[in-house]
């Protein structure tokens, strides 16, 4: 036997070995955990109910998760409602825990069905899991009454049951009718198949173009170092700081480091930009973008 079927098979007769609790020490057990964290309480609680959460996953084996991964699922469920417990409120705990045992289960097989994220709202948890007991509910009745139903009268009907929208309907079963296929498959059965990823169409620049600008932005960065060589070095550290960083420094603040007023910091920065632009005109459009 293999060792998931023989962990599940001993998890399951432990499960079925453990006590039924009554209500009265359900409510003291709950209590316990509640109050005073007692684990041993939360121990025995989670365990008197772990046959029901085993009984609940076997219900969704139909949608090829491992029959081990549902219990464990089924388990984080049981210990969710047991957090969250109050026994206060008049409700046995079993009752209370069915919900969160299904809606731990649900989230994992929705999780794992498909690579592509299914849905996580509880419209489209709800569709994934009754769109196809619907749609046969449907055309078992259509067929009853002489008649027969088109797929867009399918799916209006559908969404209508479930409470969606008709696009919902038409994704979900999309998503459900198929599997997914990797990239990297090739398209024939022959050795040097080509694969599928090949056929996608690249969204980035195509390579003439990237060579083609990656050379203008070099052009460009030697014209324009060999314009700065032609000013002072208070020019230059002038048009660096107000034309040339992501953050232009104020005029206030160079001024204070040169030791001149904000107005002479001004005019130092037009007369170094018109020696810049004289410079550079000779070289054409290229270069208009730093010269406007």
């Amino acid at each position: 036997m293999p060792y998931d079927a023989m962990e599940r098979s001993t998890m399951t007769r432990r499960a079925m070995r453990a006590e039924m609790l009554d209500a009265e020490t359900e409510l003291d057990l709950a209590r316990a955990w509640r109050d005073h964290r007692d684990e041993t309480a939360l121990h025995r609680l989670v365990t008197a109910y772990m046959r029901l959460a085993i009984s609940m996953a076997a219900k969704f084996r139909r949608y090829g998760v491992p029959m081990n991964d549902l219990i464990q699922e089924a388990g984080l469920g049981l210990m969710k409602a047991a957090e969250k417990f109050d026994p206060e409120r008049g409700v046995r705990f079993s009752t209370y825990a069915v919900w969160w045992i299904r809606a731990s289960i649900q989230d994992h097989v929705m999780r794992n069905w498909s690579l592509v994220r299914t849905g996580s709202t509880s419209s489209q948890k709800s569709l994934f899991f009754n769109l196809k007991r619907v749609q046969a509910r449907l055309e078992r009745e259509a067929m009853a009454d002489g008649g027969s139903l088109d797929s867009h009268q399918l799916r209006e009907l559908i969404a209508q049951e479930v409470g969606v929208s008709v696009a919902d309907v038409e994704m979900m079963q999309g998503r459900l009718s198929g599997n997914d296929f990797s990239l990297n498959a090739t398209q024939s059965t022959e050795d040097e198949g080509r694969e599928w990823i090949d056929v996608l169409e690249d969204d980035n620049t195509i390579g003439s173009e990237a060579v083609e600008h990656g050379h203008d932005q070099e052009k460009l960065r030697i014209w324009l170092v060999e314009a700065m060589d032609k000013l002072t070095e208070r020019e230059r550290l002038i048009l660096r700081e107000r034309r040339l960083r992501d953050d232009p420094r104020t005029l206030e603040s160079i001024g204070t480091e040169l030791g001149v007023s904000k107005e002479r910091v001004r005019q130092l920065e037009v007369s170094a930009f018109q020696k810049m632009r004289r410079s550079l005109e000779g070289h054409g459009e290229e270069v208009q973008h730093f010269l406007s």
